[in-house]
Protein backbone atom coordinates (compact mmCIF):
# COMPACT_ATOMS: atom_id res chain seq x y z
CA UNK A 1 0.00 0.00 0.00
CA UNK A 2 1.49 3.77 -0.98
CA UNK A 3 1.85 5.81 1.57
CA UNK A 4 0.10 9.51 1.32
CA UNK A 5 3.58 10.79 0.39
CA UNK A 6 4.18 7.84 -2.90
CA UNK A 7 0.74 9.21 -4.20
CA UNK A 8 0.21 10.98 -7.00
CA UNK A 9 -0.23 14.95 -6.46
CA UNK A 10 -4.21 15.13 -7.35
CA UNK A 11 -4.37 11.75 -4.97
CA UNK A 12 -2.56 13.10 -2.26
CA UNK A 13 -4.50 16.24 -1.96
CA UNK A 14 -7.43 14.37 -1.61
CA UNK A 15 -6.41 12.75 1.42
CA UNK A 16 -7.98 14.06 4.48
CA UNK A 17 -5.62 15.90 6.86
CA UNK A 18 -5.06 14.63 10.21
CA UNK A 19 -7.38 15.56 12.89
CA UNK A 20 -5.94 16.21 16.14
CA UNK A 21 -5.76 14.19 18.64
CA UNK A 22 -5.65 16.25 22.22
CA UNK A 23 -5.25 13.41 24.82
CA UNK A 24 -6.26 10.09 26.48
CA UNK A 25 -10.05 9.62 26.60
CA UNK A 26 -9.76 5.79 28.44
CA UNK A 27 -7.21 3.12 28.15
CA UNK A 28 -9.37 -0.34 29.04
CA UNK A 29 -7.69 -3.72 30.30
CA UNK A 30 -9.74 -6.97 31.17
CA UNK A 31 -9.85 -7.55 35.05
CA UNK A 32 -10.56 -10.74 37.38
CA UNK A 33 -13.11 -8.70 39.27
CA UNK A 34 -14.50 -5.35 39.14
CA UNK A 35 -14.92 -4.81 42.58
CA UNK A 36 -11.08 -6.09 43.44
CA UNK A 37 -9.94 -3.65 40.71
CA UNK A 38 -12.26 -0.99 41.80
CA UNK A 39 -10.74 -1.31 45.53
CA UNK A 40 -7.19 -0.87 44.52
CA UNK A 41 -7.77 2.45 41.92
CA UNK A 42 -10.37 4.09 43.97
CA UNK A 43 -9.89 3.09 47.65
CA UNK A 44 -5.54 2.64 47.05
CA UNK A 45 -5.13 4.98 44.36
CA UNK A 46 -7.33 6.90 44.72
CA UNK A 47 -9.06 7.42 41.16
CA UNK A 48 -13.00 7.69 41.78
CA UNK A 49 -15.10 5.24 39.75
CA UNK A 50 -16.48 7.50 37.43
CA UNK A 51 -18.84 5.21 35.35
CA UNK A 52 -20.46 1.89 34.45
CA UNK A 53 -21.46 0.10 30.95
CA UNK A 54 -23.33 -3.30 31.41
CA UNK A 55 -24.19 -5.34 28.40
CA UNK A 56 -24.53 -9.00 26.71
CA UNK A 57 -23.37 -7.55 23.17
CA UNK A 58 -20.05 -5.57 21.98
CA UNK A 59 -21.22 -2.73 20.80
CA UNK A 60 -18.22 -2.68 18.23
CA UNK A 61 -18.72 -6.18 17.12
CA UNK A 62 -21.74 -7.27 17.57
CA UNK A 63 -20.48 -10.89 19.12
CA UNK A 64 -22.53 -11.92 22.45
CA UNK A 65 -19.80 -11.18 24.90
CA UNK A 66 -21.20 -10.46 28.39
CA UNK A 67 -19.29 -7.71 30.73
CA UNK A 68 -19.22 -5.08 32.85
CA UNK A 69 -16.99 -2.68 31.92
CA UNK A 70 -15.93 -0.21 34.81
CA UNK A 71 -13.70 3.47 34.22
CA UNK A 72 -11.95 5.45 36.83
CA UNK A 73 -11.27 9.19 36.05
CA UNK A 74 -7.89 11.16 36.46
CA UNK A 75 -8.01 14.83 37.31
CA UNK A 76 -7.12 15.82 33.63
CA UNK A 77 -10.69 14.22 32.42
CA UNK A 78 -9.34 10.78 30.65
CA UNK A 79 -10.28 7.25 32.59
CA UNK A 80 -8.25 4.38 32.73
CA UNK A 81 -10.61 1.52 32.31
CA UNK A 82 -11.52 -2.09 32.58
CA UNK A 83 -13.88 -5.16 31.29
CA UNK A 84 -14.94 -7.58 34.26
CA UNK A 85 -15.98 -10.70 31.52
CA UNK A 86 -17.92 -12.15 33.95
CA UNK A 87 -15.58 -15.47 34.32
CA UNK A 88 -13.23 -14.64 36.84
CA UNK A 89 -10.09 -14.85 34.53
CA UNK A 90 -7.29 -11.99 34.36
CA UNK A 91 -5.40 -11.38 31.27
CA UNK A 92 -2.39 -13.73 30.94
CA UNK A 93 0.74 -11.72 30.24
CA UNK A 94 2.26 -12.10 26.60
CA UNK A 95 4.40 -15.30 26.17
CA UNK A 96 6.89 -13.38 24.66
CA UNK A 97 7.34 -10.33 26.16
CA UNK A 98 9.37 -9.53 29.81
CA UNK A 99 6.77 -8.74 32.33
CA UNK A 100 8.32 -5.23 32.19
CA UNK A 101 7.53 -3.99 28.88
CA UNK A 102 3.74 -3.94 28.67
CA UNK A 103 2.31 -1.05 31.59
CA UNK A 104 0.43 1.99 31.87
CA UNK A 105 2.07 5.00 32.97
CA UNK A 106 0.58 7.82 34.83
CA UNK A 107 1.75 11.10 35.85
CA UNK A 108 2.29 12.93 39.40
CA UNK A 109 3.21 16.30 40.21
CA UNK A 110 6.20 15.96 42.29
CA UNK A 111 8.72 13.25 43.21
CA UNK A 112 7.19 14.29 46.83
CA UNK A 113 4.04 12.63 45.48
CA UNK A 114 5.67 9.69 44.38
CA UNK A 115 7.31 9.12 47.72
CA UNK A 116 3.77 9.61 49.66
CA UNK A 117 2.08 7.15 46.99
CA UNK A 118 5.40 4.87 47.79
CA UNK A 119 5.03 4.81 51.03
CA UNK A 120 1.02 4.01 51.18
CA UNK A 121 1.02 1.23 47.97
CA UNK A 122 3.78 -0.35 50.38
CA UNK A 123 1.14 0.43 53.49
CA UNK A 124 -1.48 -1.75 51.56
CA UNK A 125 0.79 -4.59 50.78
CA UNK A 126 1.79 -3.59 47.46
CA UNK A 127 5.46 -4.13 46.01
CA UNK A 128 7.09 -1.22 44.90
CA UNK A 129 9.93 -0.20 42.75
CA UNK A 130 11.57 3.02 42.85
CA UNK A 131 11.85 6.35 43.26
CA UNK A 132 14.16 5.41 39.74
CA UNK A 133 15.78 7.86 38.02
CA UNK A 134 15.24 8.32 34.09
CA UNK A 135 16.60 11.58 33.94
CA UNK A 136 13.72 13.71 32.38
CA UNK A 137 11.31 12.10 34.90
CA UNK A 138 11.14 9.65 38.08
CA UNK A 139 8.80 6.73 38.54
CA UNK A 140 7.66 4.15 40.59
CA UNK A 141 6.54 0.78 39.42
CA UNK A 142 4.25 -1.65 40.68
CA UNK A 143 1.26 -4.17 39.79
CA UNK A 144 -2.29 -3.97 40.03
CA UNK A 145 -4.10 -6.72 41.07
CA UNK A 146 -4.99 -7.97 37.52
CA UNK A 147 -1.04 -8.74 36.84
CA UNK A 148 -0.61 -5.20 34.87
CA UNK A 149 2.12 -3.10 35.41
CA UNK A 150 2.01 0.48 36.64
CA UNK A 151 3.76 3.54 36.49
CA UNK A 152 3.85 6.94 38.26
CA UNK A 153 5.79 9.38 37.03
CA UNK A 154 6.66 12.54 38.04
CA UNK A 155 8.44 14.70 35.09
CA UNK A 156 11.61 16.97 35.71
CA UNK A 157 12.51 18.15 32.59
CA UNK A 158 11.60 21.41 30.92
CA UNK A 159 8.99 21.76 28.20
CA UNK A 160 12.31 23.50 26.12
CA UNK A 161 14.59 20.42 27.15
CA UNK A 162 11.79 18.48 25.58
CA UNK A 163 11.11 20.32 22.37
CA UNK A 164 15.68 20.33 22.20
CA UNK A 165 15.69 16.22 22.80
CA UNK A 166 12.42 15.98 19.89
CA UNK A 167 14.66 17.11 17.46
CA UNK A 168 17.01 14.52 17.42
CA UNK A 169 14.24 12.02 17.58
CA UNK A 170 13.33 11.29 14.03
CA UNK A 171 17.32 11.05 13.34
CA UNK A 172 17.78 8.97 16.10
CA UNK A 173 15.10 6.68 14.75
CA UNK A 174 16.08 6.28 11.21
CA UNK A 175 19.19 5.43 12.43
CA UNK A 176 18.21 2.27 14.38
CA UNK A 177 15.61 1.54 11.42
CA UNK A 178 19.14 1.07 9.14
CA UNK A 179 20.78 -1.13 11.60
CA UNK A 180 18.35 -3.29 11.77
CA UNK A 181 17.59 -3.04 8.09
CA UNK A 182 21.05 -4.85 8.09
CA UNK A 183 20.64 -6.57 11.25
CA UNK A 184 17.58 -8.71 9.64
CA UNK A 185 19.82 -9.29 6.55
CA UNK A 186 22.65 -10.95 8.52
CA UNK A 187 20.13 -12.82 10.44
CA UNK A 188 18.38 -14.10 6.77
CA UNK A 189 22.35 -14.97 5.61
CA UNK A 190 23.20 -17.23 8.91
CA UNK A 191 25.12 -14.76 10.82
CA UNK A 192 24.43 -11.84 13.55
CA UNK A 193 23.75 -11.27 16.99
CA UNK A 194 20.35 -12.59 18.32
CA UNK A 195 19.65 -8.91 19.23
CA UNK A 196 20.12 -5.37 18.17
CA UNK A 197 21.25 -2.91 20.25
CA UNK A 198 20.96 0.14 20.51
CA UNK A 199 23.39 2.94 19.09
CA UNK A 200 23.45 4.43 21.77
CA UNK A 201 23.35 3.77 25.73
CA UNK A 202 21.30 6.87 27.20
CA UNK A 203 21.05 5.05 30.48
CA UNK A 204 24.70 4.08 31.47
CA UNK A 205 24.59 4.64 34.73
CA UNK A 206 22.45 1.39 34.98
CA UNK A 207 23.40 -2.13 35.49
CA UNK A 208 21.85 -5.35 35.94
CA UNK A 209 20.02 -5.89 39.20
CA UNK A 210 19.49 -9.33 40.98
CA UNK A 211 16.89 -11.20 39.34
CA UNK A 212 13.54 -11.75 41.46
CA UNK A 213 12.03 -7.76 42.13
CA UNK A 214 9.19 -8.70 40.32
CA UNK A 215 7.72 -5.00 40.47
CA UNK A 216 10.47 -3.84 38.42
CA UNK A 217 10.54 -7.10 36.13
Amino acid sequence: MNKPADLPAAAAAAVPAPVPIHGLHHFAYRCRDAEETRHFYEDILGLPLWHIIQSDHVPSTGEYCPYTHIFFRMTDGSCVAFFDLGDDLACEPSPNTPAWVNHLALRVDSVAELEQIKARLQHHGVEVIGVTDHHIFQSIYFFDPNGIRLELSAQLASQMQMLHESRSAHARLAEWSRRKAEWRAQRAAGSGSAVLKPQQNDRPEVVARPSGASAGR
